[in-house]
């Protein structure tokens, strides 16, 4: 059975979705990001000896499949997606390699910024002094990235294949963190319909609904 070591509330979240969009059985370990807990916390960490042999970097998510150790989330989602199949996945090369484009694009171009405003927008509130400006600043440079991904997206309800696949999952997830700007998405609307729709669908609920219920 597949493993996949981290909690929900992490990159690992990406995983989980797809899983449950796949009906793949899997086994969790709760892996908790080590910066959150004291080091005299017994629960497992990325800094726990167990987990390091898995993972030098000591980052989650981390998967074991058939004896394939894998890390990085996005790596972990697109091998999934191949592997299983289902229209989630590549139907031909082409698709793989747009899928791979789109979500290589949410990781360079709109995830760095995308996390300041998660960790400095909070709860959808700007900050004061230094940190409102962070967020401004970060806010401007999402503007460009997210015009292309508005402009594909007015003209194609997904981002390949005209249907839901891996590509929208990773891209969704990663805009998700600057979800509580709404000033930042108000001039998106295609993206902000998009974004519902990826996040009505029962494997994004079922997933959500477990985050929910760990720890904060």
């Amino acid at each position: 059975m597949l493993i996949i070591h981290g909690v929900t509330r992490s990159r690992a979240s990406r995983v989980i979705w797809l899983c449950h969009e796949l009906d793949l059985p899997y086994r969790q370990e709760p892996v908790i990001q080590a910066y959150r807990i004291a080091e005299t916390d017994p629960r497992p960490s990325t800094r726990s000896p167990d987990f390091l042999a898995l993972s030098p970097a000591g980052a989650i998510p981390v998967i074991e499949d058939e004896g394939l150790v894998l890390s990085e989330s996005l790596a972990i989602t697109l091998h999934l997606a191949r592997k299983h199949g289902t229209s989630v996945g590549p139907q031909d090369y082409a698709e793989d390699a747009l899928m791979g484009q789109w979500s290589f694009y949410g990781a360079t171009a709109i995830e760095p910024d995308a996390l300041t405003i998660l960790m400095l927008h909070n709860r959808g509130a700007l900050q004061d002094g230094e940190d409102a400006g962070i967020v401004a600043e970060a806010a401007e440079r999402l503007v460009r990235p997210l015009k292309v991904v508005e402009d594909h997206l007015a003209i194609h309800a997904y981002l390949v294949g005209g249907r839901f696949t891996v590509a929208d999952l990773n891209l969704a997830e990663v805009i998700r963190y600057a979800q509580g700007h709404d000033a930042l998405l108000q001039p998106f609307p295609a993206i902000r319909a998009w974004l519902s729709a990826c996040q009505d669908r029962p494997a994004f609920q079922r997933m959500w609904q477990m985050r929910e219920a760990e720890p904060a």
